[in-house]
């Protein structure tokens, strides 16, 4: 058996793998498939393909899309939430970004003008 550490990632332990059905992936949200197609028509989520042509969802995705409908459910319409959600997505990911260098005592090099 390898170490720990040196286990390859399976499959279900990756939060990017499609391994959601649209019917499963609603079902699991409590929402219908044309939301998720919703959300797909805005860009918020993009499922991957099946070969024959069925979309897919990731764990992640699905997050995203429970964030979502949580916003819809207050009452804010599909569009202003999926806007809402890919900010916060990209605030949540400057964050850990911004922890990470401090972490490593990084500091950002200033642009030099050519």
């Amino acid at each position: 058996m390898p170490p720990a550490g040196s286990r390859p990632i399976e499959p279900l332990d990756d939060d990017d793998y499609p391994a959601y059905t649209m019917g499963r992936a609603a079902e699991m949200l409590g929402t219908t498939p044309a939301f998720l197609r919703a959300l797909g028509e805005h860009r918020l989520i993009t499922p991957l393909r099946s070969d024959g042509g069925h979309r897919r969802y990731s764990r992640y995705q699905l997050r995203i899309a429970a964030r979502a409908r949580e916003l819809v459910d207050q009452g804010t319409a599909i569009e202003a939430a999926c806007r809402i959600v890919i900010l916060e997505d990209q605030l949540e990911e400057a964050q850990r970004i911004n922890e990470q260098l401090r972490a490593e005592g990084g500091k950002l090099q200033p642009k030099t003008s050519t």
